[in-house]
């Protein structure tokens, strides 16, 4: 199983596809393991042109833990500068000198720490259902709120009713299958459950600063990607985003929540590699696009 570290921190990885294609990093959500890019997901980049790499955030799947860890007087054991840094790790790892990346959720809010902190190593940024962190655009619903930040699970059963519960209220409607988000949350709890994490990892996200005053300067290729049902980051959050990084280009979905049902792959698969590629990919363009 491949690893890598950034100081003592070990974060676990995977390939797919060709190394000598172009890399697009994914990056995850809060809470969030590398398998919620499901396989048949990571293949549909792969078949257009692209080397995934997924791999799993700092405290939740096979990467490094942070039980005890010293937090600092904002009650955050780390920020997200530093699983920004972790991310560059990973490219190290693979020794790949600049990446597309790619984040969702708390994802987005990395890669666009990487655009501003480590810009030489990316060649595209895409930032999907995310925000800049200002309190004033992105904000949740009452109750998608209160879900979120709610007493977190104890066992199985009460992850894979949380799962579930919270989806209805943020997931894509006209997407909803109950099934499906079951088989998900099973397959998440049996590789690793470990809510501690979930919690430090969302303290990181508000000990961090808005990033609106140095989205300004970032010079990447960046598309921002957001569905107009969601309920946990509003839109705004995604709109706001591509105001303030010059030359972004946005995009809304419709019909899309705080999820990614494979109903959407397709429209996602081919914005995310249309942009790639006609963007700052001409080896990419010219193999897949003529």
């Amino acid at each position: 199983m491949p690893r890598t570290l950034n100081g003592s921190c070990e974060i676990y990885y995977e390939s797919f596809g060709d190394a000598t294609d172009p890399t697009l990093l994914m990056v995850n959500g809060l809470g969030s393991q590398c398998i919620n890019y499901h396989e048949d997901w990571c293949e549909m980049f792969v078949a257009r042109g692209l080397r995934v790499v997924r791999f799993d955030n700092r405290d939740v799947g096979l990467s490094s833990k942070f039980d005890g860890a010293p937090v600092g007087t904002d009650g955050a054991a780390y920020q997200l500068s530093d699983m920004a840094a972790d991310a560059v790790a990973v490219l190290d790892a693979i020794e790949v000198e600049r990446a597309h990346v790619m984040g969702l959720s708390m994802g987005g809010m990395i890669v666009q720490t990487m655009a501003i902190e480590h810009p030489d190593r990316l060649l595209s940024m895409t930032s999907v259902m995310s925000r800049t962190g200002e309190p004033d655009s992105g904000q949740s619903t009452a109750e998608a709120f209160a879900l979120l930040t709610g007493p977190p699970a104890i066992n199985r059963d009460s992850y894979i009713a949380g799962h579930i519960g919270g989806l209805h209220v943020w997931g894509s409607p006209a997407f909803a299958d109950e099934a499906r988000w079951r088989r998900d949350a099973e397959r998440a709890f049996d590789r690793c459950f470990h809510p501690s994490g979930t919690t430090r990892q969302f303290r990181a996200v508000v000990a961090s600063p808005p990033r609106a005053d140095d989205l300004r300067d970032v010079t990447t290729p960046s598309l921002i990607i957001h569905g107009d049902r969601d309920t946990l980051i509003d839109i705004s959050g995604g709109r706001r985003t591509a105001e303030l990084i010059p030359g972004a280009r946005f995009e809304a979905i419709e019909g899309m929540g705080h999820d990614y049902p494979p109903q959407l792959w397709d429209r996602w698969v081919e914005l995310v590699s249309s942009f790639v590629s006609t963007t700052v990919s001409p080896v990419i363009t010219a193999r897949y696009l003529g």
